[in-house]
């Protein structure tokens, strides 16, 4: 016969076994998501998997692949907005120019502009561009790029200041002609070197 003090008893014994399994239970959620916590990959593994070479300056961090191809693009694209404000004032006083381009691209630009100063001229309309491109190599030091661009100059005009007149284009020159433009990465994509070649159609 079990009298109530044995029942309190027992009662008491499934009570602290219940509870014992509870911590075993929650030691092992705990232990789970410790776990899971420690599969996670740390700041270190993951800056491992960068671009950026260890020493490697922010300037100097590689594009990502992906979007690499568009930052040149952008960058050709921004340059060219650029200094066509320039020819139509013949002047880069108020734009943006000197931002896409390396100090031995700008002395290209700047001498132009002193031409046109020279000579009384501003350009008028818009070169049509259709740029790609060709070699990529963002593994270098600094990431390099070059871009050839099919430039469309027929509503791109030449005026003189002085009569007011537009001056014909130069004979024998293509309805779109070939330009290549080199481009190097530091703090942004700049071009570094631009040359047309006005004799080659495209």
């Amino acid at each position: 016969m079990v009298t109530a003090r044995q029942k309190r008893t027992r009662a008491g014994v499934v009570l602290r076994c219940g509870a014992a399994t509870c911590a075993l239970v929650l030691a092992g959620c705990g232990s789970g998501a410790d776990d899971r916590e420690d599969a996670k990959p740390s700041a270190g593994a993951y800056a491992a998997t960068t671009t950026t070479t260890p020493g490697a300056s922010a300037a100097h961090r590689l594009p990502a692949p992906g979007e690499a191809e568009d930052e040149v693009l952008k960058a050709y694209g921004s340059m060219w907005a650029e200094r066509t404000k320039a020819y139509r004032a013949a002047s880069a006083e108020g734009t943006d120019l000197k931002l896409y381009l390396t100090p031995s691209a700008w002395a290209a630009v700047e001498a132009d502009l002193d031409r046109m100063n020279r000579e009384r001229t501003q350009m008028r309309g818009d070169l049509r561009h259709d740029p790609e491109v060709t070699t990529l190599a963002t593994a270098e030091r600094p990431p390099t790029a070059t871009v050839r661009d099919c430039v469309d100059p027929s509503a791109w005009q030449t005026l003189d200041t002085t009569t007011g007149w537009r001056l014909p284009p130069p004979a024998g020159r293509p309805a779109r002609y070939v330009a290549t433009a080199r481009l190097e990465h530091g703090e942004r994509w700049t071009v570094t070197e631009y040359a047309e070649d006005r004799t080659r159609s495209c």
